[in-house]
C-alpha cells in the first residue's frame, strides 16, 4: 500500500521531490505509525496519563525499574503505590479536581511520584522553575493561583525573595529537608496508605482535563503558563516513543529539568508510555556523563544541542564508545557538530525534532538528515498544515499582499513558521491549548492569514523549507537583526564562528552603533587561552559574507544560559561594546584598524563621536 502511495505521488512530482521510493516509503510508514498511535487517544475519553501509568504498573514484572537515581531504584509498582499515597494526602488537604498545586522540586524520583499522585487526585500541577527568584517566581506562583506549594527545602531561600511581592502565598509544604516553620510534606504523606483511592473518591477524568501548567523558559519577560492537558501529554509521549522505537526494555538518561516539557514530557513521558525506565540526574555533568550512561546501562538520551556541544569539547573518555545508547532524541543539534558528535561517540540514531511547550507545530527528523529539524513532504501538507510565511525582520511582522493576506515562502526562503489552528477544537492535529490568560494566548494567534477567519499559531521562529520538505531552523524572531540592508541570522553566524579551533561556545547578537541604521554584529565567545586572533579574523572573513561578520567580540569565561540551556542575550545587548560597562576583554574587527584589536576606551570614543565609521 505504501509503495503505491509513493508511486502515485511520484507521477505528480515533476521536480523530483520523491527521489528514492524505498526511503520515502520508510518515512511514510514512520509517520503513519505516529498517526495511528495518536488516533487511539480520544479527547473526551477516560484514558488519561493516570490510566497509562496504572496500566503499565499492572503489566510490569515484579522488580521492573521505573526510576533510577543515584544508585537507588524505584520499581513500577512502588512508583504507582507511592503516587497513590500522595493522592490520599492531596484529598486530605481538601484539594479537588481542577484545583492547582505548585511543585518546585529538584530532579529526583519524588518529583515524578508527586505530580503523578496529585494528578490521581484530579488536580493540575504547576511546574515551577527551580532557578526562579524574586519577581519571576512571584509571578509564576500568582498566575498559578495554587491551593498549595510543595517545595524542596533547598529552594526556600528562593521563596523568601518572592514573598513580599505576592498578595498571598499558598500554604507551603516542604520536602527533603527541615520545614522551617512550614508543613512537613514527607512526614504528612507517610501517614497515608499506599493503596488506590476508593472508587467513590476517584475523580472522573478525561483526556481533555488539564494535567500541567508548564512555564515557557524564554530569555525575556515573565514566564507564561502553558496549558498541558492529559491529551497533549499522551500525544507527545506516544509520538516520541514511536519515533525512538522505544519499548519496556529501554532506559532513558535524563539530565534536563523536569519542570520543562523536554524533560517531563518527552524524556519521562516516552518511557511512561511504554513501561521503560528513567535514569534521573540532578543536573548535567559532561565529565561524568559516560560513567553514568555505562553504569546504569542507558539505551536512550534526551539532549539539548548545547549538551552535545559540551560533550564534543571534553577530552576523550575511556567509556565514550563502550555504551549501549541506541538512540538520542532532542533539539538544537547544530549541523557543525552533528556528524562529529555522532561519529566520535558511536551514536547509531539521532532523532532531532522541533516543538514548543505551548505550540501546535511539531516536526521530527525521522531519517537523520544532518541539520534538519524535521520534514513534511508535499503529500502530507494537508495533514500537518505547517507553513512558512514571509517575514519583515525590521518591522517584526509578517509580510502581507495587496489583499491583506500572508505570502507563503518559496523553497529555501526564510520566514516565520506557523501552524493552522483547526476550527474544530476536537481535531487532534493542530490543537492549540494556549496559556493561562486570554491576552497571552491571543498574542500567539495570527488571523486572516490565507483567508478571512482562519487562525494560525505563531512559533516566533524563522525557518526555511527545502524542495524535499526538510525544515531548517534559522533564528528566533528578535534575535535576527538587520545590517547593511541584510538580515543576519545569529544562529547561522554562531555556527560559522564555533567551528574554529579553540572556540568552545558562541552567543551572537546585534548592538546599536551611534549614527548607523540597523544593528552591528557582536559575538560573546568562550575560548581557550591559545585562541589565535589573527587566524580567527581570517576564518571569519572566509566563512561569512561581509554584512554578517561581527564587528565586536567579547571573551567570557562562560555563557549565561537559562535552566533549559538557552543563551541569555538581554543583558549582553544592553551592555553592548562599552569598555566602561563590560569587565570582560573586548575586541573590535574593523577594516580601518586591521585584524582583531583590543577595544580601548579611546576607540570606543571614536565610535561614539563618529570618527570611526561603519
Amino acid at each position: 500500500m505504501l509503495q503505491g502511495i509513493i508511486e502515485t505521488a511520484a507521477k505528480y512530482d515533476p521536480t523530483g521531490l520523491v527521489a528514492r521510493v524505498d526511503n520515502e516509503a520508510q518515512y511514510l510508514q514512520s509517520m503513519l505509525n505516529v498517526l495511528r498511535k495518536l488516533a487511539g487517544v480520544k479527547l473526551d475519553g477516560t484514558y488519561t496519563v493516570v490510566s497509562m501509568v496504572e496500566q503499565q504498573a499492572r503489566r510490569a514484572v515484579r522488580h521492573a525499574p521505573a526510576l533510577i537515581f543515584e544508585g537507588t531504584t524505584v520499581t513500577w509498582r512502588e512508583m504507582d503505590a507511592r503516587a497513590d499515597q500522595v493522592a490520599h494526602w492531596a484529598q486530605a488537604q481538601g484539594i479537588e479536581k481542577g484545583e492547582v498545586v505548585a511543585l518546585m522540586m529538584a530532579n529526583r524520583p519524588e518529583f515524578i511520584i508527586t505530580w503523578l499522585g496529585v494528578a490521581k487526585a484530579g488536580a493540575t500541577i504547576a511546574l515551577i522553575n527551580t532557578n526562579l527568584t524574586g519577581g519571576p517566581l512571584a509571578h509564576s506562583l500568582t498566575v498559578a493561583a495554587a491551593r498549595a506549594l510543595i517545595i524542596d527545602a533547598d529552594y526556600l531561600p528562593n521563596l523568601e525573595t518572592a514573598r513580599g511581592l505576592m498578595d498571598e502565598v499558598p500554604p507551603v509544604h516542604v520536602a527533603a529537608g527541615a520545614p522551617r516553620g512550614a508543613r512537613d510534606f514527607d512526614a504528612e504523606v507517610a501517614e497515608h496508605p499506599r493503596t488506590e483511592l476508593p472508587r467513590h473518591r476517584r475523580p472522573h477524568l478525561t483526556a481533555r482535563d488539564k494535567l500541567f501548567y508548564i512555564y515557557t523558559s524564554g530569555t525575556t519577560g515573565n514566564p507564561k503558563a502553558a496549558h498541558i492537558s492529559h491529551y497533549r501529554f499522551l500525544q507527545a509521549s506516544n509520538a516520541f516513543a514511536v519515533q525512538m522505537g522505544a519499548s519496556r526494555r529501554d532506559r532513558m538518561y535524563c539530565v534536563l529539568p523536569l519542570y520543562h516539557s523536554a524533560g517531563c514530557i518527552i524524556a519521562v513521558g516516552s518511557m511512561l508510555s511504554v513501561g521503560g525506565a528513567v535514569i534521573l540526574r540532578r543536573r548535567f555533568s559532561a565529565s561524568q556523563f559516560w560513567d553514568d550512561v555505562c553504569r546504569y546501562d542507558a539505551t536512550c538520551f534526551q539532549y539539548i544541542g548545547e549538551l552535545c556541544r559540551y560533550l564534543v569539547n571534553t577530552p576523550p573518555h575511556g567509556k565514550e564508545r563502550a555504551h549501549h545508547l541506541r538512540v538520542v532524541c532532542g533539539n538544537g543539534l547544530r549541523p557543525e557538530i552533528w556528524p562529529g558528535f555522532q561519529d566520535r561517540f558511536a551514536i547509531p540514531k539521532v532523532v532531532e525534532f522541533y516543538a514548543a511547550t505551548e505550540g501546535n507545530v511539531a516536526l521530527i527528523n525521522a531519517d537523520g538528515k544532518v541539520g534538519a529539524i524535521g520534514r513534511i513532504p508535499f503529500y502530507l501538507d494537508r495533514v500537518f498544515n505547517t507553513k512558512i510565511i514571509r517575514f519583515d525582520v525590521a518591522a517584526e511582522q509578517p509580510v502581507r499582499d495587496a489583499k491583506g493576506f500572508c505570502i507563503e515562502c518559496k523553497p529555501d526562503e526564510p520566514g516565520e513558521c506557523i501552524g493552522l489552528i483547526p476550527q474544530d477544537p476536537n481535531k487532534p492535529v493542530g490543537r492549540f491549548e494556549g496559556y493561562k490568560g486570554k491576552a497571552e494566548t491571543e498574542k500567539k494567534i495570527l488571523r486572516d492569514v490565507f483567508e478571512k477567519g482562519d487562525m494560525w499559531f505563531r512559533t516566533g521562529d524563522l525557518m526555511r523549507r527545502d524542495a524535499h520538505g526538510y525544515f531548517y531552523f534559522v533564528d528566533r524572531i528578535g534575535d535576527t537583526f538587520r545590517w547593511k540592508g541584510e538580515n543576519v541570522s545569529t544562529a547561522e553566524v554562531a555556527e560559522a564562528l564555533t567551528v574554529f579551533p579553540g572556540v568552545k561556545e558562541v552567543n551572537v547578537y546585534g548592538v546599536q552603533v551611534p549614527n548607523t541604521d540597523g544593528r552591528a554584529g557582536m559575538a560573546s565567545l568562550v575560548a581557550g587561552d591559545d585562541l589565535d586572533l589573527e587566524a580567527y579574523d581570517a576564518h571569519i572573513a572566509r566563512a561569512l559574507p561581509s554584512y554578517a561578520q561581527p564587528y565586536f567580540l567579547r571573551i567570557q569565561p562562560e555563557i549565561e544560559i537559562t535552566g533549559t540551556f538557552k543563551h541569555r542575550k538581554v543583558d549582553l545587548v544592553k551592555e553592548g561594546f562599552d569598555p566602561a560597562k563590560v569587565a570582560d576583554p573586548l575586541y573590535i574587527r574593523h577594516p580601518e584598524l586591521g585584524g582583531i584589536k583590543p577595544l580601548t576606551p579611546a576607540i570606543h570614543a571614536d565610535i561614539v563621536e563618529g570618527r570611526l565609521r561603519f
